[in-house]
């Protein structure tokens, strides 16, 4: 088999890599290791920056996105007796969707089967190889048990961080380093058949513990409650979460809409960064190079900021034979990584309980000050919403 861009993984970074590599006539096939099924199915994040929506569409997969997502143009900041509305437009002049990254999934897999490169499913065994050379290969099994050989110009590893690219990456090259955090809390996340009670997401402090209320359509709501990271999800019953939700919600005169809870997980939270992101012909780009806390909700963002680079990187270098963008593309990428980084952590620090009564005092300090101040209400929404992205 031969192409020019080898893309192992099919989660939204490398099924838009392709859509974006394509309608520059550039040719490649997409690797997954999982199913289709299983692949539409991962309840992942569900915000949208500006940025990720004009990308979609200007791809061609924004219609459904367009005509089923829900336009957000703030965010409420609540602490308790306080709920504080955060007006993006007004400070930014740009809007956040609401749209699942399943949907987002579901789009990109639709136009990729319907005429689009070439995309395999439950292949196993893969292996980037040669690629500090200008013809590197990935080694595969196929679905149907056989050995495969996939000869390309250039392979990008969007495989998320079990994949196999990170560690050939940071293997070959020198001075590669990684930063790790791992935070003292988790969330625990519901799906459930309930309308929204709010028209904006609430981003709650309360002593107990931070809560989210987000949504997923007019009739599906979205939230989280922050838990200690070794709690078990058989410990907490519907009834404990909705108890639990009402109370870190609770404002006179306001009451949460309860359903039936059809999906239920923790979500550990970690900060995670690994540099470079590029060895020779092998380009990294999204949860294989770096991952955020949800709270800033960048995750799917910062990946379709990778891959936007990325798709302009590389149609330079094959078409135009010109390796500017693609010798700068990592630092340009960890740029905007980093600040997406610090803007997670920033929320998190300031949202989350740690049991400190100082601490506690500091966060009410950060919030009243965001609630209260044009200028610091300004940078949470700029930064929230996605800040243009370099080059």
């Amino acid at each position: 088999m031969r192409t020019q861009v080898g893309i192992i993984g099919a989660g939204p970074a490398g099924l838009l890599l392709s859509r974006l590599l394509s309608l520059q006539g550039i040719d490649s096939v997409v690797l997954e290791n999982r199913s289709r099924d299983y692949v539409e199915a991962r309840i992942r994040a569900g915000i949208l920056e500006q940025h990720t929506v004009d990308t979609l569409t200007a791809a061609g997969v924004g219609d459904r996105l367009r005509r089923e997502g829900l336009e957000h143009s703030g965010i409420h900041l609540q602490y308790p007796g306080t709920r504080h509305t955060l007006d993006f437009p007004e400070l930014c002049g740009r809007t956040v969707w609401v749209y699942g990254q399943t949907e987002v999934t579901k789009d990109l897999i639709a136009a990729q089967l319907a005429g689009g490169p070439p995309l395999l499913f439950e292949v196993s065994d893969v292996v980037p190889e040669d690629v500090d050379g200008d013809s590197p290969r990935i080694r595969f099994t196929d679905a149907d048990g056989t050995p495969q050989v996939l000869e390309c110009d250039v392979i990008a590893g969007t495989d998320g961080f079990h994949g196999p690219s990170r560690a050939v990456v940071a293997a070959g090259s020198a001075g590669a380093q990684v930063w790790e955090r791992t935070y003292p809390y988790a969330w625990l996340g519901i799906l459930a058949d309930a309308a929204p009670a709010t028209d904006e997401l609430i981003y709650a402090w309360h002593p107990d513990g931070f809560a989210l209320y987000s949504m997923r359509s007019p009739t599906v709501s979205r939230l989280y409650l922050q838990v200690d990271p070794a709690e078990r999800i058989e410990d907490w019953s519907d009834d404990r979460i909705w108890e639990g939700l009402a109370t870190r919600f609770a404002l006179d005169g306001w009451e949460i809409s309860t359903g039936p809870i059809t999906e239920k997980s923790i979500l550990p939270m970690r900060s995670f960064v690994s540099a470079p992101m590029r060895r020779g012909r092998l380009f990294l780009a999204g949860d294989a190079a770096h991952i955020v806390p949800p709270t800033g909700a960048k995750g799917l963002n910062l990946a379709v900021a990778d891959v936007t680079l990325l798709a302009t990187a590389l149609t330079r270098l094959l078409k135009e034979k010109e390796t500017d963008l693609v010798d700068t593309y990592s630092d340009t990428a960890l740029r905007r990584v980093w600040r997406c980084t610090h803007f997670s952590w920033w929320m998190t620090s300031m949202l989350h309980t740690s049991g400190d009564d100082f601490d506690a005092q500091l966060q009410l300090s950060q919030l009243r000050r965001v609630c209260s101040s044009e200028t610091a209400a300004r940078e949470l929404a700029e930064n929230y919403t996605g800040l243009p992205i370099e080059g």
